[in-house]
């Protein structure tokens, strides 16, 4: 196998990649380098997890630290645009250490926070700026930053920019930078309005196809429950309170916040990330997954995208998403850099016509089952003593849930039985459950339209799995796995997704 530096990476970075525990390049960094290092335009299609990140940061910070063209201010000289504050903030993150290496300057700016902390940043000066293109274009059309010194530009998850309709914004600013510079795009379909993208701005790019998104990688195992309706929360909860990172997708942002809280009623520690959060508390919400504080995230499929925490075990699609592009995306969540990971869904007696179709398109045939409380299936599909903690409050009175399309009244959230401990605060705050400074829907959504929230910083390619946890601080118990007071609220259908 080639290393950085059999491939063209400078020696300085490469050092710097050791040093963060990277010394083996993954099959799309090795593909695209030579090119990419060697000035040409690339585009690339790889899922989500292939190692992208490092394939276009590399030769950008080479060609920057060569090129040694002056700082000036609001004229940044490389751009990297992401369709989400995650994704951006991740991109960051993994650049950072690098960059300082080199001594380069990186900023990001996205929308859902305060704009001053970003104009200061382009005011000063920068070398790589990261960024949503709403919020960008703003900062633009006030005057704050001009594109006309950007020596090489990076499209990131051009596919979900397209489906999120930021095309016509990005082809806005992709038409303020110099049409000499360099172009990467990385996307995980080349499509529709990518494929325009690819056209208009990039000059015989050379394409590499690794890891198609039309497959699920090798190391996934996908499964799908049949469940009752009203077994459907109880088995979840079994599942979810494993050891280990579980991300939880529902369709709607309502359904998110109402499943999150009745976790929590039920035990488990969770948070949820969805687009009626504040970025402050997405940022909580995220850090309370990454720290482990809280061990599942329930989350939309506008997230699908930008949760990129280490070692998530499993993913639980808790509604089947729409179509087959969002159940890879979401399922990309787990089985990251060559690690194992588990996918499952949860599927009702009227949603098997629908469900089948999405895998037959997803290119999966996943291990289909019945299943019920406390089944020896679940503790196969999530190893581990079963956890909990005490519920932060009451049990809901009945309310309604999202399932595609139609609504049924439920009877609140059943939890199993057995013993458990005090609940810890992080519960009563990050938890989205209870009361006090813990996540709150209905905050205020990002401006400009860029979506998201703020991601760990990796821990470095390949680097060792952290240890599990199974709480917050409380002290593990094993209890029984009765199916008694199953949550006929989660199983109810509910309204169509919004």
């Amino acid at each position: 196998m080639s290393s950085f530096i059999d491939l063209g990476v400078p020696t300085k970075l490469a050092a710097a990649l050791a040093d963060l525990g990277i010394t083996s390049p993954f099959p799309i960094q090795a593909a695209t380098l030579p090119d990419s290092l060697a000035g040409r335009d690339v585009l690339g299609r790889g899922r989500t997890g292939s190692g992208k990140t490092f394939a276009f940061v590399l030769p950008l910070l080479a060609r920057l630290a060569e090129s040694k063209a002056p700082r000036r201010p609001m004229r940044p000289r490389a751009l990297i645009l992401a369709p989400t504050r995650e994704l951006a903030t991740q991109i960051e993150a993994t650049m950072a250490p690098l960059a300082a290496t080199l001594g380069l300057r990186t900023l990001t700016v996205f929308g859902g926070v305060g704009a001053n902390p970003q104009i200061r940043g382009l005011k000063a000066g920068v070398d790589v700026l990261v960024a949503c293109p709403g919020r960008l274009a703003d900062h633009i059309q006030q005057g704050y930053a001009s594109l006309d010194a950007v020596e090489i530009t990076v499209l990131d998850e051009a596919d979900h920019m397209a489906d999120l309709g930021f095309l016509p914004v990005v082809r806005r600013l992709m038409d303020g930078t110099p049409t000499n510079g360099q172009r990467m795009l990385f996307s995980a379909t080349l499509d529709g309005g990518v494929d325009v993208l690819v056209k208009r701005f990039m000059h015989k790019p050379v394409t590499h196809h690794v890891d198609s998104a039309a497959e699920a990688p090798i190391e996934m195992t996908h499964h799908v429950l049949h469940v009752r309706h009203d077994d459907r929360f109880p088995v979840l909860v079994d599942l979810t309170a494993a050891p280990g990172r579980t991300v939880v997708f529902t369709r709607t942002k309502r359904r998110a916040k109402t499943l999150t809280r009745q976790l929590v009623q039920a035990g488990v520690p969770a948070v949820e990330l969805h687009g009626n959060l504040a970025q402050n508390a997405r940022n909580r919400n995220m850090a309370a997954f990454s720290d482990g504080s809280a061990q599942t995230l329930v989350a939309t499929d506008i997230a699908a995208r930008g949760i990129h925490v280490d070692d998530i075990a499993i993913v639980i699609h808790a509604d089947p998403p729409v179509e087959h592009k969002a159940y890879l995306h979401r399922s990309g969540r787990t089985a990251r850099a060559g690690a194992q990971g588990t996918v499952i869904t949860l599927m009702t007696d009227d949603q098997q016509s629908e469900v089948r179709d999405l895998t037959r398109k997803a290119g999966i045939k996943p291990t289909t089952s019945k299943a019920r409380p406390g089944d020896a299936l679940l503790a196969q599909l999530a190893p581990g003593e079963r956890t909990y903690s005490a519920p932060v409050s009451p049990v809901p009175e009945p309310i309604e849930e999202s399932n595609g399309g139609q609504s049924r009244r439920g009877r609140g959230a059943g939890r199993p039985s057995g013993t458990r401990t005090a609940a810890p605060a992080a519960n009563r705050g990050a938890g989205g459950g209870g009361r006090g400074t813990g996540a709150r829907s209905g905050g205020t959504r990002g401006t400009s339209g860029d979506q998201g929230g703020r991601a760990q910083a990796p821990r470095g390619q390949g680097a060792a799995p952290r240890s599990r946890r199974s709480g917050t601080g409380s002290t593990p118990v094993h209890t029984s796995q009765s199916s008694s007071g199953g949550a006929a609220a989660f199983s109810a259908r509910s309204r169509a997704a919004r």
